[in-house]
């Protein structure tokens, strides 16, 4: 026998398996794996949009009240205020007590937003955005009152408070009169100075 050459006994004949004979085997188990899948998505969706109520399975519908009492969006057009009237007279000391500390006495101290001035300054290189100079509709105003003022206790002010507050803080950008009513008849037709100043 020649050196270096491994000694290899003689081995019997390998019997072999048909051509891809495995392959077909995984092929069909993984097929049916598929269809399981899919028929148990199918049983779920159809499950989910016949409990139409609770998709879950959790919890309740809400009531009807309930719904009423989450819907409080405000339109411009005024399309979702409450009967409720304020003026600026009335919202003075409401002002001062829940909000001075934040926006300050006349509204342009801060330290949170400024609301008032800014007039004629939206197109100059150091633009003052306030309630007087930027926002285009007073109901938005009255929105953003009643769903998140004050900062510390949002939605705890009554329908003829947020009036109050709303007519003031229009009156400290000179937009309204001290004595003069807002109700939701009158707020939406408070023509406020940058209203032509947004393209829809």
């Amino acid at each position: 026998m020649p050196l270096g050459l491994p000694h290899t006994r003689s081995r019997a004949p390998l019997r072999r398996r048909a051509p891809c004979a495995w392959l077909a085997r995984a092929l069909a188990r993984a097929s049916i794996v598929l269809v399981a899948v899919f028929v148990l998505q199918v049983v779920y969706v159809v499950q989910v949009f016949s409990t139409a109520q609770s998709p879950t399975g959790l919890g309740r519908p809400p009531t009807a009240d309930e719904i009423k009492a989450a819907d409080v969006d405000v339109l411009p057009d005024g399309r979702g205020l409450p009967p409720g009237s304020g003026t600026a007279e009335r919202g003075r000391d409401l002002y001062a007590r829940r909000c001075a500390a934040c926006h300050g006495a006349s509204g342009k101290e801060g330290p949170a937003d400024i609301l008032v001035g800014g007039n004629g300054s939206l197109a100059t290189p150091r633009p003052l955005k306030t309630v007087g100079s930027f926002w285009p509709y007073a109901t938005t105003l009255w929105d953003y009152i009643n769903r998140s003022m004050p900062y510390d206790r949002p939605g705890t002010l009554t329908a003829d408070e947020v009036y109050a507050v709303t007519a003031f803080v229009l009156h400290l950008n000179g937009i309204v009169g001290a004595g003069e009513t807002l109700t939701q008849e009158t707020l939406p037709r408070v023509r406020m100075p940058n209203r032509d100043g947004f393209i829809r």
